[in-house]
């Protein structure tokens, strides 16, 4: 009975900082659409891991798109998300150090559930700009670095306000699950 007992506190140990969460974003905004990327990493120190999405172009949730009607950006992993998100990313960039950094696929084995990467990384920032809604013409009075914070790694702050409408990120933990929150307002 020992013997299970440490082998359990050994796996829940070894998974405490694992990418056990879902990446959400809500964009309430009416008036624009949401472009960015968005990035995990390693908490426990070093910052490396550093992942951040790469598809040939930036991730958008179109305006109005949240869970109050079924629209919002839900990324439970890396590899997940590609089948069961309405905005899949391609390819995710893995930084192993600032020297040391590579483009994998969606379903690489090493940015998968269990994968060395996944299990070392949570999800942490995003950088975004905003666009009026269906169109390529940029609000520069609507961007920024958001993410946890503080956070050394990225120097994200949780909230930005603008004249043009608030963003907010903030983290919600429930049975052991880190549910990472955008908002877009």
């Amino acid at each position: 009975m020992k013997k299970i007992f440490a082998i359990i506190t050994l796996l829940f140990l070894s998974s405490a900082d694992a990418q056990h969460s879902l990446m959400i974003v809500n964009n309430y905004s009416t008036t624009y659409d949401f472009q960015g990327t968005i990035g995990a990493h390693n908490f426990a120190g070093s910052c490396y891991p550093y992942v951040t999405s790469s598809t040939p172009i930036a991730i958008t949730v179109p305006a109005d798109s949240h869970t109050g009607n079924g629209k919002e950006l839900a990324y439970k992993n890396f590899r997940d998300q590609f089948t069961g998100s309405l905005y899949p990313t391609t390819n995710w960039t893995v930084q192993v150090s600032p020297t040391n950094s590579s483009v994998r696929v969606w379903n690489h084995p090493s940015i998968a559930p269990g994968g060395v990467i996944s299990e070392n990384v949570k999800w942490a920032s995003s950088q975004f700009q905003m666009y009026y809604a269906g169109t390529s013409t940029p609000e520069p009075g609507f961007s920024g670095l958001i993410g946890e914070s503080p956070d050394p790694c990225t120097g994200a702050t949780g909230y930005i306000s603008t004249p043009y409408g608030d963003a907010e990120w903030f983290n919600i933990t429930v049975a052991n699950i880190t549910y990472s929150y955008l908002q877009v307002y």
